[in-house]
This record gives structure tokens, sequence and C-alpha cells, in this order.
């Protein structure tokens, strides 16, 4: 191969590698205002609902079933993903596990409406719903898009890194072009 094909084709290379590192770093720039928009809007949300983790040392930590998994948040106001799915799955599960021996909405709303008089059955399908409401909307809403934006950011990252790398390997071709004049 000739020295000016090979010219031709170094140029090309660095060409594609500079539009790969530019996709790459508005790629990345997207991705963090991402991470940044689900953190806001989760940190905001759940702010808004003023819920507490109880505080330390109180019977509603005594479980082991509870202490272990929110000991670390004790007293401090739920704001992050992270506090939501502990909360959800260590708060408000192990409490509602405890009504209606540990049936479910659909079960006890179920039985409910075949017993409409029954307002034991009444007390704790609306408990049920309440409790499987909160602890949805706190994995759902909370926990997941918390998740969302942590996907974003480690994409973000990826991205930066690989426009890093490409741009490192364009700099190499520009010197590889400027040395076959």
């Amino acid at each position: 191969m000739a020295n000016s094909d090979r010219r031709v084709i170094d140029k090309v290379l660095v060409f594609f590698g500079v539009v790969t590192t530019l996709v790459l770093i508005a790629f990345g720039l997207i991705a963090l205002d991402g991470y940044h928009f689900a953190n806001d809007q989760v940190t905001s949300q759940l702010a808004a609902q003023k819920i507490y983790f109880p505080p330390l040392g109180s019977s509603a930590l005594a479980s082991p079933e509870i202490g272990p998994y929110l000991n670390q948040y004790a007293g401090k106001q739920l704001l992050t993903g992270p506090e939501a799915e502990a909360y959800a799955n260590h708060f408000i599960a192990v409490h509602l596990s405890e009504v209606a021996d540990g049936q479910t909405y659909s079960q006890v709303s179920e039985q409910a409406l075949a017993n409409p008089t029954n307002t034991q059955l009444k007390a704790e399908e609306q408990t049920l719903f309440q409790g499987e409401t909160l602890r949805g909307l706190l994995l759902g809403d909370g926990y997941a898009y918390w998740k969302f934006g942590d996907l974003a950011k480690d994409a973000a990252i990826a991205s930066f890194i690989g426009a890093g790398v490409m741009l490192v390997l364009v700099v190499a071709g520009m010197v590889r072009i400027k040395k076959t004049r």
C-alpha cells in the first residue's frame, strides 16, 4: 500500500474518531443530565412526604427483620432511593406481614367483598391497601427511578471514558499522519 493511500485511510479513521468522540461526549452529557434529573426528582418528592426513620434505640427498630436494615438511617428523613427501598422492604413490608396473618390486600379484599359486614376484614383491607400502596410508590417512584438515575450516571462515566480513549486514538492518528508526510 502506498504512503498516500495509508494517509487517506488514517485521515478517514481520524475523522470518524473525532465524530465518535463528540458523540460519546454528547451522550455522556445527556446521561449525566438524566442522572441529575432523576436524583433531584426523587429527593424532592420524598422530601415532600416527610417520612422519617424511627430514632436509634426505638422499639420500632428492635425487630431483627427491621433493625439491621434501618439502624444506619435511624432518625433521618427518607430522601434517597436506597432509603426508600430499605423503608419499603424492611419496615412497611414487615408491618404488613403482621396484618391479616400475612395475607395480601387482594386476598383480604376478596374476603371482605364476600363478608361485607365483617368490620375487622374491612379495617385490615384498608390498612393493607394503604400500606401496599405506599410501599409500591416508594419502590417504584423512589427506588426504581433512583436506580435509573444511577444507571444513567454509570452510562455517562462509561461514555466519558470511551471519549477519552477515542481522543487518545485521534491524537495518535494525527501524529501518525504528520509523520507520514
